[in-house]
């Protein structure tokens, strides 16, 4: 059975990382989400997401595309992200995506059964801050107001009572050593798959 491993975690937890890494070392097909925020400094559209603005999601909705979506009100504006029907294929092979908890039961709901498998990275927040800082101060025009929203947010959003509702048992520490962590996720989803 080929299955979608869904990679989550709050900012700077290592998820785009690990995500790259896995779409190259395990060859798994990424599903590459929309969002209508700006491209940063380092992306390229169709590789961390097919970037589109408001009439394209508006239009998609209206077409029956879009799997699940989220929009937040930052401090840049409203920034939508989403799954369409179109990002993901179970024909070739099991997937990997990257998301939120939100958008995790969302596509778990949408496929059923055991077919998604949540791969939730966790970091102290020490740590993260000090990651998301690092990375926000190579941007050409650094956003920290919006760094320090999603850093709150993600206490919120990612509580243990709402991973325990969603059943998220496994976890990946990332707060040491990358590799090891990342050897231990190759290693889970190798399992699953082989």
């Amino acid at each position: 059975m080929n299955h979608i491993f869904y990679i989550m975690g709050k900012s700077s937890s290592g998820k785009d990382t690990f995500f790259r890494r896995i779409v190259s070392e395990l060859g798994l097909t990424p599903i590459v989400l929309y969002t209508t925020r700006p491209i940063r400094d380092n992306e390229k559209d169709g590789r961390e997401y097919h970037f589109v603005d408001r009439d394209t999601f508006d239009d998609m909705m209206k077409k029956g595309m879009v799997i699940e979506e989220r929009t937040y009100d930052t401090v840049c504006g409203e920034w939508t992200y989403f799954t369409a029907s179109d990002s993901i294929s179970l024909d070739k092979g099991s997937c990997i995506g990257i998301g939120t908890l939100e958008s995790y039961i969302k596509i778990k709901k949408h496929f059923c059964g055991d077919v998604v498998i949540p791969l939730y990275i966790e970091v102290a927040d020490d740590i993260r801050l000090i990651r998301a800082i690092e990375r926000e101060r190579t941007q050409s025009v650094p956003k920290y107001t919006e760094l320090c929203r999603r850093f709150i947010a993600d206490s919120k959003d990612f509580s243990e009572e709402k991973l325990a509702q969603a059943g998220i048992t496994v976890r990946f520490d990332n707060s040491g050593e990358e590799e090891k962590c990342f050897s231990e996720i190759k290693r889970y989803i190798s399992e699953k798959i082989f």
